[in-house]
């Protein structure tokens, strides 16, 4: 048998073509910053102090159902803000994927006009209309005083990649590596 120049062999059964996986994906960290580090430790050690707490100093029974309910909800606020937080990006040739615990976000590549690194001075004031700020991140809905309303899906506040979409809806990102993420986005082999 002959080497073949597709990776498989000509010989007396005929030609095998090599197969291969034309489905790549490639996975971007996404880091937090100072502000948020700092933000969910002290967040993370101010709800255990209130959740542990009582069990400690609480003898006489009184006063028990308000605490339960306040310590069920604060629980339910953390891991559901974990959970919802992005963990990394993937690129696929069809997609932009956001990972995340509870519910992948697919931002698909056909519906994607732009995609660009925005330098934090030039989004003007931003204001949190609907989301975290520096739990876990910076996730939900926000708006910029120059760019309008969008949708974060962050760990950090700076590095920043803003993806419109063709109905003019702007999404944010924030790759570690954010050159190397958009150079990724636009080459032959993802695309």
């Amino acid at each position: 048998m002959l080497p073949s120049p597709f990776g498989g062999r000509v010989g007396d059964g005929g030609f095998k073509q090599k197969t291969t996986n034309h489905k790549q994906k490639m996975n971007y960290k996404a880091s937090f910053d100072n502000l948020t580090k700092i933000v969910t430790i002290g967040v993370t050690i101010l709800f255990a102090f209130i959740i542990f707490l009582p069990l400690i100093f609480i003898t006489d029974g009184s006063g028990d159902q308000n605490v339960i309910y306040t310590r069920v909800a604060l629980l339910a606020i953390y891991i559901i803000t974990y959970g919802f937080s992005t963990k990394y990006y993937q690129l696929t040739p069809d997609a932009v994927i956001i990972r995340r615990l509870f519910g992948n976000v697919k931002i698909k590549r056909s519906e994607i006009t732009s995609i660009e690194i925005v330098e934090k001075e030039n989004m003007g004031c931003i204001m949190r209309t609907f989301g975290v700020g520096g739990l876990f991140g910076y996730w939900g809905k926000f708006s910029s005083s120059k760019l309008g309303s969008m949708t974060w899906y962050a760990t950090r506040k700076n590095k920043i990649v803003l993806i419109t979409k063709i109905n003019n809806k702007k999404i944010v990102i924030t790759p570690d590596e954010a050159e190397q993420f958009i150079s990724d986005f636009n080459s032959p082999i993802l695309s």
